[in-house]
């Protein structure tokens, strides 16, 4: 459950940079730039991603703009598992977590 978010890796032409193509818009026609986690304010889509990419590791900047992100990483193979972060930002029920169903709520 939640919202499954299917993304495509591609490389850019400069090295250590890798975009990943969302199928869902995260920001709104603006560009959203983060150089480092202290760059990470809110509590947008685009600072979500933003945060759990820098929380990873290897990554030295970030920019969201509509569906793509572009990662700016410290080294050219440094994106092992940022393509699953992204894709897992919206899935919140899980094999084996509880789902809490609000009291007065019929589960059935």
């Amino acid at each position: 459950m939640g919202q499954p978010v299917t993304v495509i890796e591609k490389p850019s032409s400069h090295p250590g940079v890798v975009r990943y193509e969302t199928n869902r818009a995260l920001t709104g026609m603006g560009h959203e730039v983060f150089r480092s986690l202290d760059d990470v304010t809110g509590d947008t889509p685009a600072d979500r991603i933003a945060r759990v990419l820098f929380e990873h590791g290897g990554v030295e900047a970030v920019h969201v703009n509509a569906n793509v992100i572009s990662v700016h990483f410290e080294r050219a193979d440094g994106q092992a598992g940022v393509k699953e972060l992204i894709e897992d930002l919206y899935t919140y029920y899980r094999e084996g977590v509880e789902v809490v169903v609000p009291e007065g709520v019929s589960s059935e």
